[in-house]
């Protein structure tokens, strides 16, 4: 078994290489806007998988993730080559769903600042319904005290008289 920091450089280098490679000899019209995000490589360094986003629709998408396919063996001989490793990790190319989850969170925080602002302008010029500051203080049980004292020195008889 190797080390994980063995596994991550050769990860980062292979992510340089393949982008590299895709950027300067790979010609396919059908590659895309292709950016190469990140790649992980197994604790063994037989596999590696790149991932990548690709700007524009779900079929330029398709057409790119079918131009990296077809250009998996060029891209791995180019590996081995600039890498110098003893096996040439297999490449699988998985698109990144970094971006859609990103779309996905600031729309929820678009849908949320849009509450607030709706919530903050229900609330203008209202007042709290049991005053400005609905808790007790210390001085208030002081006071609560105090007549709770007042109420027990005051007695009354079977009759209904009261005497202190």
């Amino acid at each position: 078994m190797t080390d994980n920091a063995r596994a991550r450089k050769l990860a980062d280098r292979i992510q340089v290489v393949v982008a590299e490679t895709l950027d300067r000899r790979i010609k396919d019209p059908r590659l895309g806007f292709v950016t190469i995000t990140d790649a992980r490589v197994t604790g063994d360094l037989r596999e590696a998988t790149v991932f990548y986003t690709v700007y524009g629709d779900d079929e330029e998408r398709a057409a790119s993730a079918a131009a990296l396919e077809s250009a998996k063996g060029v891209l791995r001989s180019e590996v081995g080559r600039q890498t110098g490793v003893r096996f040439t990790p297999t490449l699988a190319f998985v698109p990144d769903a970094l971006p859609d989850n990103a779309r996905t969170i600031e729309d929820l925080l678009n849908k949320a600042r849009a509450k607030d602002a709706e919530v903050r302008e229900v609330s203008t010029g209202k007042t709290y319904a049991a005053g400005a500051d609905p808790y007790r203080k210390p001085e208030d049980d002081a006071d609560d005290a105090d007549a709770a004292d007042t109420e027990d020195s005051t007695l009354t008889d079977e009759d209904g008289s009261t005497k202190e």
